[in-house]
């Protein structure tokens, strides 16, 4: 590495850091204002508040990467160009993209350590902060996802569920186990699907096996049957584990068992690619930083490149989370709402730092 890489790299790591802090205390602070009525209205303790905000902060950090990214590489550039330290760079024979070199690549390693980071880091710090505002605060119950089922008690019955589809109010893959008051197994319902209706729970395609004591099971069959589990669908919100509370390989093996059990994985698959795409996208913003902050090497333009990436980053979350919105919904394919995004700004991205004068 090269007293310019040493250079250009600690300039870029202090303003992303600073980019990072910066964004991470503002948004903490818009989310506190925003949820500080409902911690007041459970009486919820000083520490439970502290506690749900701490644990809030990985995913935070996980979404302002990808703008601080951008940031940090357009002041960087920007204030080189504004000392005419890419003048100077570019008069000794250096071009353009050897300047860039090193910057990419930290662009290349940022991006890995974000997938390691929300990968192992943040769905349990999202678990955690969920548990502290449902559980702790609110006094919900909430069931216990394991080994890609959640489970539920409620009375003598344990039951659990492969997947709770929330637009329709449906569940999939349903195990109802009731016991006496000595915990003894007696009765026992396997179903397909289930359906929320005004009388409660109808379970569909369903065998129900009875057991008595010193005697044989007794199985039936029935096409459908109203039974009574008090869980409402919003109830059962708070239970089903969300895609942010799960990472990119757990998401994988979820999405590979619904499919194995005959479900429509739907939104997860959107989810686990994207994963993977908000991360890649680190990379791309880093090309257009590059780019955008050289079309004009003696402007600066500090003020123009602040404003430029905050427009261009919240531009992308929103493309984003809105294709994302199209294939949880599979209004497109799941992978191509992922991706859409990514590949949409890297054309851009690419275009721009190509036509960069050397």
């Amino acid at each position: 590495m090269t007293i310019l890489d040493r250079h250009i790299l600690r300039q870029f790591f202090r303003l992303l850091l600073l980019t990072m802090l910066s964004f991470t205390l503002l948004y903490l602070i818009v989310d506190f204002f925003g949820r500080i009525r409902m911690f007041l209205s459970n009486d919820a303790t000083v520490e439970q508040i502290a506690s749900y905000f701490l644990y809030s902060m990985p995913q935070t950090v996980s979404l302002t990467v990808p703008v601080a990214m951008l940031l940090a590489t357009l002041l960087s550039f920007s204030l080189l160009s504004k000392n005419n330290e890419i003048v100077a760079m570019k008069s000794s024979g250096v071009s353009i993209y050897r300047i860039s070199c090193p910057l990419l690549i930290a662009a290349v390693l940022i991006a890995v350590c974000s997938f390691f980071f929300n990968e192992f880091i943040t769905p349990a710090a999202n678990a955690k902060a969920e548990y502290i505002k449902l559980v702790e605060v609110q006094k919900q119950q909430k069931g216990v996802f394991k080994r890609d089922q959640i489970w539920c008690r409620t009375g003598n019955a344990i039951y659990n569920f492969a997947y709770f589809n929330p637009s329709t109010n449906t569940l999939s893959g349903i195990s109802v186990n009731y016991f006496d008051n000595t915990f003894h197994l007696t009765a026992r319902i396997d179903a397909r699907s289930a359906r929320w209706t005004p009388k409660g729970w109808e379970l569909r395609d369903l065998l129900v096996t009875s057991f008595h004591p010193g005697d044989f099971p007794v199985i039936e069959k029935m096409p459908s049957k109203i039974v009574d589990l008090p869980e409402s669908p919003s109830e059962l919100m708070a239970v089903q584990k969300e895609p942010d509370e799960m990472g990119f390989l757990e998401l994988k093996e979820y999405v590979d068992k619904l499919k194995a059990q005959g479900f429509d994985p739907g939104q997860f698959v959107a989810d686990m690619h994207g994963k993977i795409a908000f991360v890649a996208v680190n990379i791309i913003l880093a090309l257009i930083g590059v780019a955008f902050s050289l079309r004009s090497e003696r402007s600066g333009g500090v003020a123009l490149s602040i404003g430029a990436g905050i427009v261009i980053g919240f531009s992308y979350w929103i493309v984003f989370a809105f294709c994302l919105s199209l294939g949880r919904a599979m209004t497109i394919p799941p992978i191509l709402a992922a991706w859409l995004a990514n590949i949409i700004l890297g054309i851009a991205a690419v275009v721009m730092y190509l036509r960069v004068r050397t």
